[in-house]
């Protein structure tokens, strides 16, 4: 959440929603994230306000006791309201890519898959040499009236640099 975070500052307009009545793109200067969570009851959309200001134990309790009170449907309705940017994980039940449906008025929703052992190309100083890796896939889905391809993928990158690097979110 995080890295993600740290990406959406770069791309403010993934962290924005569309106002239709006029026109106009509005950016959100909060970042609060959505956690989509498969419920008995269907899907549900939990938020974590204001992710930026907070360390990283504080995230993990706050998002494991929301995804927990939505599972067991005690979950207080304002805390399903007012996301910036969803994240959802499909990798808990081994998907690996997703094409996730945005959750408006968001504009923007980024699906995490399985953690998988893959060949990846690694330079070595021998030369290249084809070595198991830890992959995480990230699906991206946006509104295209809002952002345009070359911007998501950017963004994407971002996260996993962030990911890769995680000493870069010291900065923020």
């Amino acid at each position: 959440m995080k890295a993600c975070v740290a990406a959406l500052k770069q791309f403010p307009y993934l962290n924005a929603q569309l106002d239709e009545e006029n026109e106009e793109i509005v950016t959100k200067r909060y970042y609060n994230l959505g956690v989509a969570t498969a419920t008995d009851a269907g899907l549900m959309v939990p938020v974590v306000d204001g992710v930026d200001r907070k360390g990283l134990l504080e995230i993990a309790r706050e998002t494991n006791e929301l995804v927990e009170q939505a599972r067991n449907r005690r979950i207080d309705r304002e805390k399903l309201r007012g996301g910036s940017f969803t994240v959802t994980n499909i990798g808990g039940i081994g998907g690996e890519y997703a094409t996730p449906i945005v959750n408006y008025p968001e504009v923007a929703i980024l699906a995490l898959g399985e953690i998988r052992k893959k060949p990846r190309v690694v330079e070595t100083d021998d030369g290249d040499e084809v070595r198991p890796r830890h992959v995480l896939p990230l699906s991206l889905s946006f509104d295209h009236r809002v952002v345009d391809g070359a911007m998501g993928a950017r963004f994407t990158n971002a996260v996993m640099e962030y990911l890769r690097n995680p000493d870069l979110l010291l900065l923020e």
